[in-house]
């Protein structure tokens, strides 16, 4: 049990380190490391009885009683144990996850996601060129990022209420082409 106890410095340590005192230590110890092992210290209980141990002997030598001794290493605890909750939180140790578990996620597309997109493409594409030409110019223009009033101009519309309904119509005939919905036949509503 001795050997967990700091050790004294000369004469002078020797006889701070009385066999009550050895004893009183050594009991303290034994409930330090319990007491940090039940406050979630788990593998730094040790450590952490020995930091106490050592602060008791280096700065309280003069106390030699139970009584005085305890509650003083019970308050020192408390402080290495809030100051070791402080640093884990600090460094992300209470919310950190273990890489071979959970593998960071890639950045890489979903492979069912880029199929199901380049299927809609191709559905899109073949159904935009079963359209008039009107239909075809207009869809064009719209991928190319114009406004309505550009394509009013290029379209030689009248009015612009004739290119929103011109566009209106054309979404609608494209979506009875792909078979009345986005997703495909027999996916998603109708």
């Amino acid at each position: 049990m001795t050997s967990a106890l700091p050790a004294p410095d000369g004469a002078a340590g020797a006889a701070a380190l009385s066999s009550g005192r050895i004893e009183v230590l050594a009991r303290l110890r034994e409930r330090i490391v319990a007491f940090a092992a039940s406050r979630g210290a788990g593998a730094q209980s040790e450590d952490l009885a020995q930091e106490v141990l050592v602060l008791l002997h280096t700065k309280y030598g003069h106390l030699d009683a139970a009584e005085d001794l305890v509650p003083l290493a019970f308050r020192i605890l408390r402080f290495k144990l809030a100051a070791q909750r402080r640093t884990a939180a600090r460094r992300g140790e209470y919310d950190a996850v273990d890489v071979e578990a959970f593998p960071p996620a890639s950045d890489a597309p979903d492979p069912a996601a880029v199929l199901e997109r380049k299927e809609l493409l191709a559905r899109l594409m073949g159904g935009i060129a079963r359209m008039g030409e009107r239909c075809r110019e207009l869809f064009r223009l719209k991928l190319q990022g114009r406004t309505f009033a550009e394509i009013q101009g290029l379209l030689g519309a009248a009015t612009l209420n004739t290119v929103y309904t011109w566009d209106h119509r054309c979404r609608k005939e494209l979506l009875a082409s792909l078979g009345g919905g986005w997703e495909g036949p027999g996916r998603g509503a109708p």
